[in-house]
C-alpha cells in the first residue's frame, strides 16, 4: 500500500516562503516520477512541478520561483517555494508515478496522489 503525506503548508505573506514535505512509504520515490499539484477555489487542479531522477520540472507560473528535490535517505520529496504571491493559495497535493511517463502534467498518469496540504498567501 503506498501512501503519500503532505505537510509543511500554512498562511504566509506575500513574499514569503514555505516548504512542502511528502514523505513516502510503499514505495522507494528514487524509482519513480514525484509531483507537485494544487488546486485553487473554483479552479481545476493544475501541474506544479515535477522530479524523475535529476530532471526537474517546472509550470511556467512557478519557475524561477519553486525548487523541487527529493532525499533519498528519506524518501521524501520537497518543495520549496519562495516569493510566494496570492494566486499561489491553493491546496498542494504530491502524487508518484512510473518513471517511463512522458507527459509529466498528466494527471491520469500518477497513481497514487496525497491528501494535500492548504497554502494560504496574503497580500
Amino acid at each position: 500500500q503506498v501512501q503519500l503525506v503532505e505537510s509543511g503548508g500554512g498562511l504566509v505573506q506575500a513574499g514569503g516562503s514555505l516548504r512542502l514535505s511528502c514523505a513516502a512509504s510503499g514505495r522507494t520515490i528514487s524509482r519513480y516520477t514525484m509531483g507537485w499539484f494544487r488546486q485553487a477555489p473554483g479552479k481545476e487542479r493544475d501541474f506544479v512541478a515535477a522530479i524523475r531522477w535529476t530532471d526537474t520540472y517546472y509550470a511556467d507560473s512557478v519557475k524561477g520561483r519553486f525548487t523541487v528535490s527529493r532525499d533519498n535517505a528519506k524518501n521524501t520529496v520537497n518543495l520549496q517555494m519562495n516569493s510566494l504571491k496570492p494566486e499561489d493559495t491553493a491546496v498542494y497535493y504530491c502524487a508518484t508515478a512510473s518513471s517511463l511517463i512522458v507527459q509529466m502534467r498528466g494527471q491520469d498518469l500518477y497513481d497514487y496522489w496525497g491528501q494535500g496540504t492548504q497554502v494560504t498567501v496574503s497580500s
